[in-house]
């Protein structure tokens, strides 16, 4: 049987994404020097992913 063409280039797809999870969100504001331990997950600022 033949894997289906919409899942064999799922690797190739490099789309510049403009939502970040939650996580990713995270850690940008960690590297910003902007999140503190403790502080919560939930009602993160906004962030634009990195270019």
């Amino acid at each position: 049987m033949t894997m289906h063409s919409s899942l064999k280039s799922a690797s190739k797809i490099m789309i510049r994404r403009n939502v970040l999870k939650r996580f990713e969100r995270v850690d940008l504001l960690k590297a910003e020097g902007r999140w503190k331990d403790g502080d919560r997950g939930f009602g993160l600022v906004k962030t634009k992913p990195a270019e």
